[in-house]
């Protein structure tokens, strides 16, 4: 087939297969200047074509038949933007079975087979590039495969979800409830229907397993990764944060532990001081600390139809540019086996916990023992006023393995003064 230009045919045609279209023919003269020939979509595969859309594909584009997309003869890439692991995974595989480079956003299918889908362009000798899978805008992955490729990777920890960052920093700046702000999320379009991927940090450990084996070079079971999120976050947590200097975010982190990788997605205390707690709003930001370069952030927009369009699209162009010079799969998988991930109960983390306890002589002494005898250091303690029979305690914990934790923590809650454990959240140093 003739290479005078690079054709592309899309997947799915929601909010992300619409915006990779709209960005590759609003910028058509820019693009084929960049690559050198034209990048034209060539057709577009969608099971209801019926449904009502901000951007639409010519008619003459359209097919509800994903084959005669990615088993076309005159398909040189093919863009999957469905979701979900089925029948994506059919027809990413496909693609690569019949020579197409592939560009997918589709973070579910990444972090569950990614490691197929690589093995599979490897042996085609075709690209796979999945930048749209994580933060939208943010260039990450591609700067933790090329641009920082030459240091070593301490640490990437990122504010990966929009709609958790959202929620958190209008309850943060109004004292609004989850309840009442997660209700406002769904109706302004910030959160599904079904938020619970996002509000339970399930959509954060996708990603996080994503740029952990690119990070680390081991191939991650998202499985095996501990997963929390916002939905007991309180008003009150919140507030006794600001009080000491910190922010609530939901963070997703993966560290190098000696021979094994700490990862996991929860609340966390930020300080204040930390980049991290400076992002507000649908925004995300990632941190990244390396032997040679330091300390680095990305920041910028994690969701949305032209920002993860424009994601998607800048890895088309990068597959175009491989396609005409001969060089596909010029940055190949460099996972080297499966990663170790540390057990949830086997990291170290200062802590803050709240709860509420009966209001009585010798309660404060009880628990401090519990704590003392499972090997769990205080570092601080504040108690408010009562409130009737009930008194606050919010404890700050020194470092320490999480294990001792939730054994200190279930043998106060047998003792019989303890009305509620309220809230268990992770502090970052």
């Amino acid at each position: 087939m003739s290479r005078d230009e690079v054709r592309v045919g899309i997947l799915g045609f929601g909010i992300v297969g619409g915006g990779v279209y709209e960005v590759l023919t609003r910028h058509t003269g820019a693009i084929t200047q960049r690559v050198g020939v034209p990048v034209r979509v060539a057709r577009v595969a969608d099971i209801d074509w019926a449904r009502e859309r901000e951007v639409q594909a010519p008619e003459e584009l359209r097919t509800t038949d994903a084959a005669q997309v990615y088993a076309a003869d005159d398909i040189d890439i093919v863009v999957e933007t469905i979701g979900g692991t089925q029948p994506a995974l059919e027809f990413v595989l496909a693609a690569i079975e019949h020579g197409k480079s592939v560009v997918t956003s589709n973070k579910e299918l990444m972090a569950k087979h990614g490691a197929e889908i690589l093995d599979a362009a490897a042996a085609q000798g075709v690209d796979v590039e999945f930048e749209g899978a994580v933060a939208g805008t943010i260039p990450i992955i591609r700067a933790l495969k090329e641009s920082l490729e030459a240091s070593e990777i301490q640490e990437v920890t990122g504010i990966l979800n929009g709609t958790t960052n959202y929620i958190l920093t209008r309850m943060t700046r109004e004292g609004s409830s989850f309840d009442e702000v997660l209700a406002d999320a769904q109706r302004l379009g910030y959160a599904e229907a079904d938020p619970t991927n996002d509000v339970e940090g399930i959509d954060a450990k996708y990603k996080i397993a994503i740029l952990a084996a690119i990070a680390f070079g081991g191939r991650v079971n998202v499985d095996e990764i501990h997963n929390e999120g916002i939905s007991r976050i309180a008003p009150t947590d919140i507030d006794y944060a600001t009080q000491m200097g910190y922010a609530i975010k939901l963070l997703a982190t993966a560290r190098r532990d000696g021979e094994a990788l700490d990862i996991r997605v929860h609340p966390a205390l930020v300080p204040m001081g930390h980049p991290l707690a400076q992002v507000n709003g649908v925004f995300n930001a990632i941190w990244v600390v390396g032997d040679a370069c330091d300390q680095v952030m990305l920041y910028g927009r994690g969701a949305g139809a032209l920002p993860t369009g424009s994601a998607v699209a800048g890895d088309v162009l990068d597959c175009a540019r491989n396609i005409i010079a001969g060089t596909r799969s010029r940055v190949p998988c460099t996972c080297a086996g499966a990663a170790t991930i540390m057990p949830i109960d086997e990291v170290a983390a200062r802590t803050y916990v709240r709860m509420r306890v009966k209001d009585r002589p010798g309660v404060l002494g009880s628990i401090a023992t519990i704590f003392g005898q499972e090997g769990v250091s205080i570092a601080s303690v504040v108690q408010r006023d009562a409130m009737g029979e009930l008194a606050e305690i919010v404890w700050i914990m020194h470092e320490g393995e999480q294990r001792n934790l939730r054994s200190a923590l279930g043998a106060i809650g047998q003792l019989g003064i303890v009305d509620e454990i309220c809230s268990v959240i992770r502090v970052v140093e």
